[in-house]
């Protein structure tokens, strides 16, 4: 990927240029008037021709044998049953997909990489943004201009000859609308912030059809709910993030043996406060398979990863670690000066798809009950099926509101504890109970909110409680606003 952006198809009929990374567009609303002769099934052939004939990408039928590569997901728990598809290419596109939606009373869902899906989208329109991964960057404003399917691996190749990083997360497959709508943490946030207080503007899809530029100038109250708000209030066909000026990190990942879990987590707790916040750090319980890709030192183990991520000069970022090296018995120490476009090893996320359980919760503080707690619950001797548990440093920059400010939750918290779960055929039962046992043994400590792309397949009220009261109450408001008969409603829904 280079930094000049890729060319999207124009439609010569809609009144601006989607793929024109620097002039925001004029909303329009497309008319799509309704024929009365039309067949009232909004899936029968006639009815998705005329929807073909309106837009560039292909259009799906919910039996055509091209869906289910088409509407695919990472989390492999989750199946996507659409009415139809629209493999989106431009603005214009979604514009016209949600209009002809709701013109036939059908919601409509949104999906990039298939990462963010929670749930399965049924009896909707599903609009696919894969094609949409243009990617521009502009090396002396530092900002990248994005397109709804890109993911961060491409901003991350086309940031790097200039020097510069995004504020990515834990892996560069994941799409950067989704991560950023739900706020997203990574290794330069404690620093940075989260991936939404990078976001400059947005290019929004509404309810209505219209396509309109949505910044801190133009609706200005919309533009602090979809920061954070997830997908809410629209389909972003566009977005514009700032980049960093980050070329190299001190990062990677050191494993622990499982029978120094005790000692590496209390001196987690009481050492990672202490880091500067141009350090990051994360600590996970593992449960690995005795998979080939692995280290033979970690095949079929339970561990403990330590990852560690610092953007200072390498010297410091080694006297910050040397804490934690002598915390327990390392089986793999891999942290070592790092370009960042090498940062997916600090975390070393799957990259294969793979069914999965997630739940995740925010602590005010780690005080040595809440280690013990873990411990027991999820520890080496628990017997707990989970794949991950997880506790990541939070506070620095991520405790602080951008210039501009948005709705994004998790400010308020000192770590966040998640737990995964791989759903195989002998443990998928018993992945949600040894979760809520993690989970409820810190209800002492919790904040009561959460960060709203762990959340996982969560309920109306957990989705309700992700943010503060007040800043839900605010969300709501912006939501009845600009989608009032709750078009898009999938994924973490706000309701009406």
């Amino acid at each position: 990927m280079t930094d000049a952006a890729v060319t999207t198809p124009v439609d010569p009929t809609h009144p601006t240029d989607p793929t024109d990374p620097t002039t925001p567009t004029t909303p329009t609303t497309p008319t799509d008037p309704t024929d009365p002769t039309d067949p009232t099934d909004p899936t029968h052939p006639t009815d998705l021709t005329r929807l073909r004939s309106r837009v560039l990408g292909p259009v799906l039928a919910g039996d055509d044998p091209r869906l289910p590569a088409e509407v695919a997901t990472f989390n492999l728990a989750t199946t996507h049953r659409p009415a139809a598809v629209v493999g989106a290419t431009c603005a214009a596109d979604i514009s016209a997909a949600v209009t002809w939606a709701v013109g036939r009373g059908l919601p409509v869902a949104v999906q990039a990489t298939g990462h963010g899906a929670v749930r399965p989208v049924e009896d909707a329109l599903l609009v696919t943004t894969s094609r949409m991964h243009d990617v521009h960057v502009d090396p002396v404003r530092r900002t990248a201009t994005v397109g709804a399917g890109a993911r961060w691996a491409e901003v991350i190749a086309a940031a790097a000859p200039h020097g510069l990083a995004p504020v990515s997360g834990s892996s560069s497959q994941v799409g950067v609308v989704g991560y950023c709508l739900g706020g997203g943490m990574g290794p330069l946030s404690r620093r940075y912030g989260f991936g939404a207080d990078q976001v400059l503007g947005v290019e929004l899809v509404t309810a209505d059809g219209a396509v309109g530029w949505v910044d801190e100038h133009s609706r200005p109250e919309l533009f602090w709910a979809v920061r954070g708000g997830k997908g809410n209030f629209g389909i972003v066909a566009r977005m514009e993030v700032a980049l960093v000026p980050v070329a190299t990190i001190y990062g990677g990942a050191v494993f622990f043996d499982g029978s120094s879990a005790r000692e590496v987590l209390h001196s987690f707790r009481t050492w990672a406060p202490t880091l500067p916040d141009r350090a990051s750090t994360s600590l996970a319980l593992l449960n690995l398979p005795p998979a080939d890709h692995l280290p033979s030192a970690l095949r079929g183990r339970y561990v403990v990863m330590l990852r560690f991520a610092h953007t200072g000069s390498e010297a410091e970022g080694r006297d910050l670690l040397a804490p934690m090296l002598d915390a327990g018995q390392v089986l793999v120490d891999g942290v070592a000066a790092m370009p960042y476009a090498d940062a997916d090893s600090i975390h070393q996320d799957p990259t294969d798809p793979l069914p999965i359980w997630e739940k995740a919760t925010l602590l005010r503080e780690l005080p040595a009950e809440a280690v013990e707690s873990i411990l027991a619950t999820a520890g080496p001797e628990s017997g707990a099926p989970l794949a991950v548990v997880e506790l990541r440093l939070m506070g620095g920059a991520l405790a602080r509101q951008p210039r501009v400010p948005n709705a994004v939750s998790g400010r308020e918290g000192a770590f966040s504890l998640l737990v995964l779960g791989v759903l195989a055929p002998e443990t998928a039962d018993a992945v949600p109970a040894a979760a809520a046992r993690v989970l409820d043994g810190t209800t002492r400590w919790a904040t009561g909110t959460t960060v709203v792309n762990w959340l996982g397949d969560a309920s109306p009220v957990e989705v309700a409680r992700a943010w503060r009261p007040e800043v839900h109450a605010r969300l709501m408001d912006v939501k009845r606003q600009v989608d009032p008969a709750n078009v898009f409603r999938f994924g973490h829904a706000l309701g009406t």
